[in-house]
């Protein structure tokens, strides 16, 4: 298998995004933008200097959040470029 085509482990991928900008998108329709602080093994992840969208529309800013993993069943973390 090329360099380019190795699978990396999910936890490991995982390790490389935190203190990276991400967007958290829960299945509500919410999705949550900022800096990666931690995630644990319930997925519960914390995010610094956050901003929620609803609908594509800014409605908060936070400087630090926490979402529980249990809140986000279909969560989609996309490192942003």
């Amino acid at each position: 298998m090329s360099a380019a085509t190795k699978r990396q482990n999910p936890n490991e991928f995982l390790k490389t995004i935190v203190g990276k900008p991400v967007v958290v998108k829960l299945t509500n329709g919410t999705d949550y933008r900022g800096i990666l602080s931690c995630l644990d093994g319930f997925m519960n992840i914390a995010l610094e200097q956050t901003e929620e969208y609803q609908n594509g529309q800014l409605k908060n800013k936070y400087g630090d959040a926490f979402i529980r993993g249990n809140n986000e069943r279909r969560s989609y973390y996309d490192v942003e470029t």
